[in-house]
């Protein structure tokens, strides 16, 4: 684990924060370099699994010229929904390590935990780091979201 690529996914959940999106943001390593980046784009692009953590595997899959992310890492600033989780299976990733914990979605254990089945594949999964910058930045984003449709909705 190297926190400096945690804070690179940070960054890239600041770039969604900015576009107005939920800010989640994922890097994904492979011997020590970083082979993609992403951030959220639901909403831009109109797409359920335009997650960072989808679009960062896809262009990974790109960048290695196969679907296999074999002895890779990926970072992400929120703990991975089941779909999420289910792509780095499949993926192949090595190690998860992510920052917030997801009491809606996560499938690391907040809701359920995923890796507790016997697929084809084990991610070995660490949680937690830069838990506070990440949950913070996702709590206010949703205070900022809320009081701008209070102001919205209030004004007409």
């Amino acid at each position: 684990m190297n926190i400096k690529y945690m804070q690179m996914a940070y960054n890239e959940a600041v770039k969604a924060f900015n576009k107005n999106e939920v800010p989640i943001g994922c890097v994904i390593v492979k011997d020590d370099l970083v082979i993609a980046k992403a951030h959220n784009l639901r909403e831009s692009k109109n797409l359920v699994k335009a997650h960072a953590e989808m679009l960062a595997i896809e262009a990974a899959n790109k960048k290695l010229n196969s679907w296999r992310l074999d002895n890779c890492d990926i970072y992400i600033t929120l703990e991975p929904c089941p779909m999420c989780l289910g792509a780095i299976i499949q993926a192949r990733i090595k190690n998860l390590y992510f920052g917030a914990y997801d009491k809606k979605t996560g499938a690391c254990g907040s809701i359920l935990n995923l890796c507790d089945y016997k697929f084809n594949h084990e991610v070995n999964v660490v949680g937690g780091i830069m838990e506070k910058e990440c949950s913070k930045l996702i709590s206010d984003f949703f205070k900022t979201l809320r009081s701008w449709f209070k102001y919205t909705f209030m004004i007409q």
